[in-house]
């Protein structure tokens, strides 16, 4: 019997971020779209979800249902805490080998995968493994996703210096604005450009109090759409 050809890993993209709550969401069902419409067949995952799962259901969406919620979401709390202490809670034991396998499995059905983190780096997935370990068994380029407002440049820094110490070579930063500016909106960009030169560090406009709707996200797609193309570049 013939053995069947293995089909290539598809580009992994990891989306982490300096916090929680900073725009990752949004800013990988924005990528995932830009993508898919500009003909590269990219699937997204968030391995781990803890409260609702609107996120998920949104990234589902926006792939036409390819793959189901547990495919996108393998690893589900209903508390909104960091998921080794919910997994500690309900006694379910996760190996870092388990989610590298699940998240290889979709990658070889695509040409390019995105991957939403949890929160930042250093978030403990599973006993003895943090968000930086799965980054760096993956191998894969990383998007640092920042809130473009008062000490996003502490924040940024810590989080591409890890990546640094991870060997991570291929590392782009997304600078989100949000619905409030403060003194240090105008310059963030450019001292964190400076201070992390060579990385791209990219502005993504606020796209409103309703970003994370669906209708939102493909309207508000033409606005940055030249962003998105230079984070495939």
């Amino acid at each position: 019997m013939k053995s069947r050809a293995r089909q290539p890993l598809g580009k992994i993209i990891f989306v982490t971020g300096t916090d929680t709550g900073v725009g990752k969401t949004v800013f990988t069902t924005l990528l995932l779209h830009h993508l898919r419409i500009a003909g590269r067949h990219t699937l997204a995952i968030k391995p781990f979800c803890s409260g609702g799962r609107a996120d998920v259901r949104l990234l589902r969406a926006m792939q036409d249902g390819e793959l189901t919620e547990n495919e996108i979401n393998p690893f589900y709390f209903h508390e909104p805490v960091a998921p080794l202490v919910s997994a500690r809670q309900h006694r379910r034991a996760i190996s870092l080998a388990e989610v590298v396998r699940k998240i290889k499995k979709i990658a070889a059905q695509c040409e390019c995968l995105l991957i939403e983190g949890s929160g930042g780096l250093l978030v403990p997935l599973g006993e003895n493994f943090l968000v930086s370990d799965l980054i760096k068994q993956l191998k894969c380029q990383v998007v640092v996703v920042s809130r473009n407002r008062l000490g996003t440049i502490n924040h940024t820094l810590l989080t591409v210096s890890v990546l640094r110490q991870l060997n991570v070579n291929k590392i782009a930063i997304a600078l989100m604005e949000t619905g409030k500016k403060d003194a240090s909106t105008k310059t963030n960009g450019r001292i964190l450009s400076e201070l992390l030169k060579p990385i791209s560090v990219r502005g993504i406009i606020f796209l409103g109090k309703n970003a994370n709707k669906i209708g939102v996200l493909k309207k508000s797609h033409r606005k940055v759409k030249k962003t998105l193309a230079e984070f495939c570049g």
